[in-house]
C-alpha cells in the first residue's frame, strides 16, 4: 500500500526516523545559520564567513548522502 510518510526516506535509503533526524539537524543549522546572516546584515563585522561556510558544509553533507545513497 502506498504511504506518503515512507516513499521519500525509502528512496534515499533511510527509515521514516533516520530520514526525521537528518532533516530536523539541516532545519535547526540552517536556522542558526540564518540568525548568523542577521546579526551579519546589522553587524557586518560579526559572522563575516559563518553563514556561507556552514551552507558550503551542509552542501557538502548533501552530496556525500547523495553519493552514498547512489552507490
Amino acid at each position: 500500500m502506498y504511504n506518503p510518510f515512507t516513499k521519500h526516506p525509502k528512496e534515499v535509503g533511510e527509515t521514516y526516523f533516520q530520514h526525521m533526524r537528518c532533516a530536523l539537524s539541516f532545519h535547526f543549522t540552517l536556522l542558526k545559520l540564518s540568525l548568523c546572516a542577521l546579526v551579519h546584515s546589522i553587524f557586518p563585522f560579526l559572522c563575516v564567513t559563518t553563514a556561507s561556510d556552514g551552507i558550503k558544509k551542509l552542501n557538502k553533507c548533501i552530496q556525500d548522502r547523495r553519493n552514498k545513497n547512489v552507490e
